[in-house]
C-alpha cells in the first residue's frame, strides 16, 4: 500500500484540510509524508526605454527569494504541525507552473500518492482559472486523492 504521501500546500485552509487527511491516512498505513510548497520563479521587472529602475521587493531577486522562502516555510510548518507524530519532511521548490513542481517532487521523492485539496469550482471554472489540482490530476502518473 502507500508508504510515502506527498502533500502540496499553498498555506490555505483547504490545503491544511488535505494535510490532516493525509496524516490520518499515513497513521493508518504507517506511511510518511513529504510536504511541498511550489514557489514562482523571480521575474525581473520589464523596463521600457527611458524608465529608471526602482529598488523595491519586486526589483530585487535576493529580497524576493527571501520573502518567498519565508512564506513557503510558514505553509510547510502548518502541514508538519497537522501531521502530528507522523514523519513529515518539508521541501520547497521553484517552478513556473505549480503542478509541474508538484509532479517533479513526487517523482524525485518517489511518492506513492498525492493528497491535495480542491476548491471544487467545477470543470469550466477549473479550465478558465487553471486549477492546479485539475492539472495534477490530468498529468500525474502517481495516484491523487483530492480532498474537498
Amino acid at each position: 500500500m502507500y508508504k510515502h504521501i506527498l502533500v502540496p500546500t499553498d498555506g490555505s485552509k483547504l490545503s491544511l484540510k488535505a494535510a490532516r487527511e493525509a496524516a490520518a491516512l499515513a497513521r493508518a498505513l504507517k506511511a510518511r509524508i513529504t510536504a511541498v510548497y511550489v514557489m514562482e520563479p523571480y521575474m525581473p521587472p520589464l523596463l521600457m526605454e527611458g524608465q529608471m529602475a526602482r529598488t523595491s521587493l519586486g526589483d530585487d531577486q535576493a529580497a524576493y527569494d527571501k520573502a518567498a522562502a519565508k512564506i513557503a516555510e510558514a505553509a510547510l510548518k502548518k502541514v508538519q504541525a497537522a501531521a502530528g507524530n507522523v514523519k513529515c519532511d518539508r521541501v520547497s521548490t521553484t517552478a513556473s507552473q505549480p503542478y509541474e513542481g508538484i509532479l517533479n517532487i513526487a517523482r524525485r521523492r518517489k511518492c506513492d500518492v498525492i493528497v491535495m485539496g480542491s476548491h471544487g469550482r467545477g470543470v469550466v471554472a477549473g479550465v478558465l482559472l487553471g486549477s492546479v489540482t485539475a492539472k495534477v490530476l490530468s498529468s500525474s502518473k502517481t495516484p491523487v486523492l483530492v480532498c474537498r
